[in-house]
């Protein structure tokens, strides 16, 4: 089962959050979502936990405890939503375009 965990603190690891779930059973993958720009957390994250018991047991045990400064949000995630491909641009038949040629001396005044 995916988890989703909310308002971590910034300086929270991905091995942070996969310590405080080890508690609970065993964690497949843990992951703090990271911004691309600033290379900050988000304060937020993700951890997957095979067993559904042990994940439940985590949720309720961890949801809305103080973990490292701050109370945590904790709940089972929502599937991620399937983005649809963007259409094909159609392509309009221009006219063609002529070059520019300058003047030559013989058509000058």
């Amino acid at each position: 089962m995916k988890i989703f965990v909310a308002k971590l603190a910034f300086k929270t690891t991905a091995e942070d959050l996969r310590a405080l779930f080890e508690q609970f059973g065993e964690v497949e993958s843990c992951k703090v979502i990271m911004d691309h720009e600033t290379g900050r957390s988000k304060c937020y994250g993700f951890v997957e936990m095979p067993n559904d018991a042990e994940a439940y047991k985590a949720i309720v045990e961890t949801d809305e405890t103080v973990f490292m400064g701050n109370e945590l949000q904790v709940k089972k995630s929502r599937p991620q939503a399937e983005v649809a491909p963007k259409p094909v641009k159609q392509v309009k038949n221009k006219r063609p375009r002529h070059p520019y040629i300058p003047p030559t001396q013989e058509f000058q005044a």
